[in-house]
This record gives structure tokens, sequence and C-alpha cells, in this order.
């Protein structure tokens, strides 16, 4: 029997039973299986793939879709991926060309790296912004931050989804209200009892991942991130919108090294929805 060809395997949707096959293709590309967040965006995203006839699959991604279900204002497409012995055959492009017809007028968002944006960019996707990754052991501030933080309740949540919104520019409920579960700690920072800002971190691999980081200005960031670590032994993680040269460089300052720089990219809109100086760093750079 021979082997179909790639332009003619269907792509379809994933589910969370595709978790092992998603982990398996990262690891294929040299990437961590990061099963946990594959977890999560295979949950409160859809999962977009094609079958290799050999097992596993030739390719996958996934979308996240922000705002009202039945009209989405905002879809974030990440984790692109290509298994190794089928790259370079158009097979990517295929996929993302169905994304992009599938999703209509939606407006996209993607992080993409050096390897990936001349694709984007084919696609007509524009260059609107830049992530900076930094991971390290963090190093406490001899201070106590002027800024008071706490661990979040149930009933912070209204509060914060509210905050969300209002910050990142679309309502992402079905993805926020999974972050009591999915991540290792959850705070809030307060002035005189109101909530001023929220971070989480959650596990990936041998690392904590600070995501989302949402805050009123640069001293309420800095005072999450450390209440954040000074509850764990593990290296941080982040990715921070370059324009935020001061919490970078504070960052920097306590131990965490440049990795990566990721362009942010959009579709159908000139930049991202929302308040860039009150949002730091995404939730994960591949759901926005």
């Amino acid at each position: 029997m021979s082997t179909p060809s790639l332009d003619a395997l269907p792509v379809r949707r994933l589910t969370p039973r595709d978790l092992t096959a998603c982990a398996d293709l990262s690891e294929n590309r040299g990437w961590p299986r990061e099963e946990h967040k594959w977890g999560l965006l295979l949950t409160a995203g859809t999962g977009y793939g094609i079958d290799d006839p050999a097992g596993g699959l030739v390719t996958a991604c996934v979308v996240t879709e922000y705002g009202p279900r039945e009209r989405p204002e905002l879809s974030a497409i990440g984790m692109v991926l290509v298994a190794e012995r089928h790259s370079r055959q158009g097979v990517g492009r295929r996929l993302m060309r169905h994304l992009v017809e599938g999703l209509g007028t939606t407006a996209l968002t993607l992080h993409a790296t050096v390897h990936g944006r001349p694709l984007y960019e084919e696609l007509g996707f524009k260059v609107t912004g830049r992530a900076e990754m930094v991971r390290g052991v963090f190093t406490a501030d001899r201070l106590e931050p002027e800024v008071f933080t706490r661990p979040a309740t149930a009933e912070d949540l209204a509060t914060v989804l509210q905050l969300d919104e209002e910050i990142f520019g679309a309502d992402r409920t079905h993805m926020i209200t999974r972050l009591p579960a999915f991540s290792d700690q959850l705070r809030v920072a307060e002035d005189n009892g109101r909530i001023i800002g929220y971070a989480a971190a959650w596990p990936n691999m041998t690392d904590h991942v600070i995501g989302p980081l949402i805050a009123r200005d640069t001293e309420t960031a800095k005072a999450l991130v450390s209440s954040l670590a000074a509850h764990t032994d593990r290296p941080l993680r982040t990715d921070v919108d370059v324009r935020h040269e001061e919490l970078l460089a504070w960052l920097k300052e306590r131990g965490l090294a440049s990795v990566a720089f990721n362009a942010v990219m959009t579709y159908g809109i000139l930049e991202l929805p929302g308040d860039w100086t009150r949002r730091f760093a995404p939730l994960t750079v591949a759901a926005g």
C-alpha cells in the first residue's frame, strides 16, 4: 500500500487525548515535552493537527480564542510544530493557511521565533512588538517590597477577571479560571484593600514560569515577582514585553539572564488590544 502524500492528509481537531502525541512532537523537534502546558492549551483552546500514517503527528498547533464565544475578538496561535522528517515540505504553511482561512475576520496574534517569522510574514502577519525570555535563579532584595501581596482566594476571582479583561483587552475567563488548578502559586497585589495586580507561577519542567503578570505599575510587578520567588526553589522563567525596560533590568540584576527574543506578530489589527503598560508578561507565549 502506497503512503498518501502530505497534501492528501486532512487537518483535524485535536483533543486532550492527543496530549502524548503533541508532547512527542515537541520532543521530536528538540523542545521540552511540556505536557502540563499542552494539557492546558488543549482544554482551554483548540488544537489542530495532521496525523502521520506511520504514527504520531505530522504537525500540530493550538488556537486560543478570547472574547464572546460566538464571536471571538482575538485568537492566539501557538505551539506550531512540524515533525523533523516532514519539515521543509510545506506542511506548516498548509496548516497555517487552514487556520487563517478558518478563523475568518477574527484578529490573530502569535509569538514568532526567527525561524518561523518568514512564514508568518508570507501569510500577512506583521511584527508589532517583541518579548524577551529571561531565566535564572532569583536573588531576593534585602528590603521588603513596599507593595503588599498575598495568596489569591476564591473571593478574589471576580475582581481578577474584571482587571484582566480591562488590561488584556478581551475576556479570557475560560483561561484565567483554570489558573488555580494549573499554577502552583496565584498571588494578588493590593493597595488599601483594592486589587491592583495579580500573577501566577506554574510548573514547566524544572522551572516555574511567571505568567500572567498583570500590574498597576513596575513596582507592583516587582513585588509580585518577589513574592512568587520567595515561595519556590526552582529557577524562574518569564517572557517580558521589551518596552518594560525597568522590569527587565531589575530581573537581570537579580540573577535572571536573557535566553531568547520572540517577535510579537498580529494579523488583522495594527496592535494588540488592552493596556500594554500594565501587561508585563503573558500566561504563556503560546496563548497570549
